[in-house]
């Protein structure tokens, strides 16, 4: 894969990401918009660690629940624990779908694609905006089994749909397809706490990286028609925080996240 198909010269959330949890595969343009972002908001890397850490706990809830088949939706480079990791440790025969559409992410595929337990791990290259050409793909057709519960997680990739209409369509057409106890599990960009993370949201924006904070109420919004569950929509640290979670500032974590069944 040629750097002109990775884009190396403009940013990538992804990417931007990576760097700011101390990652290696990221390019100048991207540390540029993440040092950006940083004078605005120092605390970014812990509110993504807090994130990080969100997603293992509920995707382990859910596995401990009885879900062993996941859809992964804007999945970013590879961050031990992956999603895979965590579930094939409560559930080994657990099913993972990875679904981005970054070229550098499809280049460390197969990252993410070492089974830690004996079900499939597989990585689609597709985009959130199309969940259409999502549900149709073989790896859905084929590698899950409808009649059964499936839980979807869109963990920090909702922001970059600015438009709220088209964000709830798409949770509505991923679920569409799944049976009665599926799952959605989601976190999305917040700045609630603290009006100055503006400026970060601007710089994303400004670097050309479509990104949208919201309210609570705008994020249980994204919940609507599904039944949420205790605790709610929580900023991602409070969602049945573990030790690590205790003693970070409310005002350090730019995130809400929950957890609703079908």
């Amino acid at each position: 894969m040629s750097p002109g198909d990775l884009q190396t010269d403009r940013p990538h959330s992804a990417r931007i990401y990576d760097y700011l949890l101390g990652g290696k595969d990221n390019f100048e343009a991207d540390r540029r918009a993440a040092e950006q972002a940083l004078e605005h908001t120092p605390t970014l890397p812990i509110s993504m660690r807090a994130n990080r850490r969100f997603m293992a706990r509920v995707v382990r809830r859910l596995a401990e629940q009885g879900i062993d088949q996941f859809l992964d939706v804007g999945t970013g480079l590879p961050t031990s624990p992956n999603l895979h990791e965590v579930v094939q440790g409560v559930r080994p025969e657990a099913t993972v779908l990875y679904v981005d559409n970054d070229p550098l992410v499809l280049t460390h595929a197969r990252a993410l694609l070492t089974p830690v337990g004996t079900g499939a791990v597989s990585y689609l290259d597709a985009d959130l905006r199309q969940p259409a050409t999502i549900l149709s793909s073989e790896n859905v057709t084929e590698g899950f089994d409808r009649t059964r519960p499936v839980a979807v997680t869109l963990i920090a990739v909702l922001q970059h749909v600015t438009d709220d209409d088209q964000a709830r369509d798409i949770v509505e057409q991923l679920l569409a397809p799944f049976p009665s106890g599926s799952a959605l599990a989601l976190s999305v960009v917040t700045i609630d706490n603290d009006q100055a993370g503006q400026g970060t949201v601007n710089t994303y924006n400004q670097n050309g990286v479509p990104v949208v904070a919201r309210t609570r109420a705008g994020v249980e919004a994204l919940f609507a028609g599904f039944d949420l569950v205790e605790p709610g929509v929580v900023p991602v640290h409070h969602w049945h925080p573990g030790p690590e979670d205790s003693s970070i500032d409310d005002a350090a974590v730019f995130m809400y996240g929950g957890l609703a069944r079908k």
